[in-house]
């Protein structure tokens, strides 16, 4: 039989790295541009995974929400995001408050979207321009045709107390209420857009007795008095 191959052993070889290790070898090689496609290339082949993971999941909380309810969903997200977010939350309130702002900044510039960030005496607040999960599926037209992702129809604390919530964004409200329940103050609070959904602020305070009592009481507790 003739040798059928398609890809030589080089290429084979090429194409089972790593692209940050390609990067490496380009960058030391003194290829520049090289680097530079290899960097964009990067960047689409993480974008790809990410946009699945969250149309994924957006699927999923979609279904949860319309077969079985607001009560099934409240659940499986609590579940579900303690399951991750518990083991962090001590290591981060341990902080000091430059390294919680570096480790939100980073968790967030895994959306792969530029951050604006301000500060003033309180805190230090910071955007997505623009987000990049649930202001994209928006933008996307995911809450329609043809994916028809949910929104939860009637305000709740998952939804900020706002109707019509598209579905990805109520985990934000339970990553604020867990943290409270466990050390009696949230990580960070989340500002959404007074004008559309997305656009969102994640706001860090310097101190918990600066946090307002209305981020409280919007996901139903109560701010304790400072000690």
């Amino acid at each position: 039989m003739a040798n059928e191959s398609i890809f030589t052993a080089t290429e084979l070889e090429e194409m089972g790295k790593r692209t940050t290790d390609l990067i490496d070898e380009a960058i030391d090689g003194e290829r520049p541009e090289m680097a530079k496609r290899l960097n964009h290339r990067m960047y689409a082949e993480f974008l790809s995974m990410h946009d699945f993971f969250r149309d994924w999941i957006t699927g999923l909380l979609s279904y949860i929400y319309e077969n079985y309810g607001e009560k099934a969903l409240d659940e499986s997200l609590k579940q579900s995001l303690t399951a991750r977010f518990r083991g962090m939350v001590q290591s981060y309130e341990d902080a000091d408050f430059r390294t919680k702002v570096n480790m939100l900044c980073m968790g967030l510039r895994g959306h792969l979207q530029p951050l604006e960030i301000k500060e003033d005496n309180e805190k230090v607040c910071i955007k997505m321009t623009p987000c990049g999960t649930g202001e994209r599926l928006v933008d996307e037209g995911a809450y329609g045709p043809p994916k028809n992702f949910s929104t939860i129809k009637e305000p709740s604390f998952m939804t900020y107390g706002k109707r019509n919530c598209p579905i990805y964004c109520a985990h934000e409200p339970i990553l604020e209420l867990l943290p409270i329940d466990w050390l009696d103050h949230p990580l960070w609070v989340v500002y959404p857009s007074e004008t559309k959904w997305g656009g969102c602020r994640f706001c860090i305070y310097k101190k918990p007795e600066y946090i307002p009592e209305e981020a409280y009481k919007r996901i139903g507790k109560e701010k304790k008095p400072s000690a």
